[in-house]
């Protein structure tokens, strides 16, 4: 059975805070202690992930596979780079909640210098649906997850999440990255 907003967002309040109360204290929030201790027990199973993209490398070759996980961030993330690196398809998943998502960024280029991107959080273009697509079957293969709808993803939260405030903190921030366009 899906988790619905109410649910995901009281497991989002374990490791996010509305407040700014510890930001310029020595100590850590309880929060952050949680989030990090929760990423130590993920990180223990961190063949898995490996062995994943082992796997997507396999099924996309044309493709430029990639580890774009950040403890910073509260998800497991790949990457599918096209050929030419100027689009790219993200897979998540959520160390908070069985969920996933895909989603796409497009890049800018002037000559050689990034100028600019595009973040594809819902209708990816055609070209990145096929690698969406595997990356999302694999997902929930791998690590029996269910795809986070985008609708229940943009759900605004009243938490901060990084630098994200509330009104524009989301689900989506909460459970996978508060910088969908920053891969690496």
């Amino acid at each position: 059975m899906p988790l619905s907003a109410e649910q995901l967002l009281t497991l989002a309040r374990n490791y996010f805070r509305s407040d700014r109360e510890y930001e310029n204290k020595p100590e850590s929030a309880p929060e952050h202690i949680r989030l990090c201790e929760l990423w130590e027990q993920k990180l223990k199973k961190l063949d898995q992930w490996w062995a994943f993209l082992d796997e997507l490398e396999k099924e996309l070759p044309d493709f430029t596979i990639g580890d774009g996980t950040a403890t910073a961030n509260t998800s497991f993330r790949c990457s599918a780079y096209a050929p030419g690196n100027r689009q790219v398809v993200v897979g998540c998943v959520s160390i908070l909640a069985p969920v996933y998502t895909v989603y796409g960024v497009q890049y800018e280029y002037s000559g050689d210098k990034r100028i600019g991107h595009k973040v594809f959080l819902d209708s990816l273009p055609p070209e990145m649906r096929r690698p969406a697509e595997v990356i999302a079957r694999k997902l929930e293969a791998t690590f029996e997850v269910r795809a986070l709808p985008h609708e229940l993803a943009q759900t605004r939260i009243p938490l901060i999440v990084d630098w994200k405030e509330p009104p524009d903190t989301t689900l989506f921030h909460a459970l996978f990255t508060s910088e969908p366009q920053s891969i690496a």
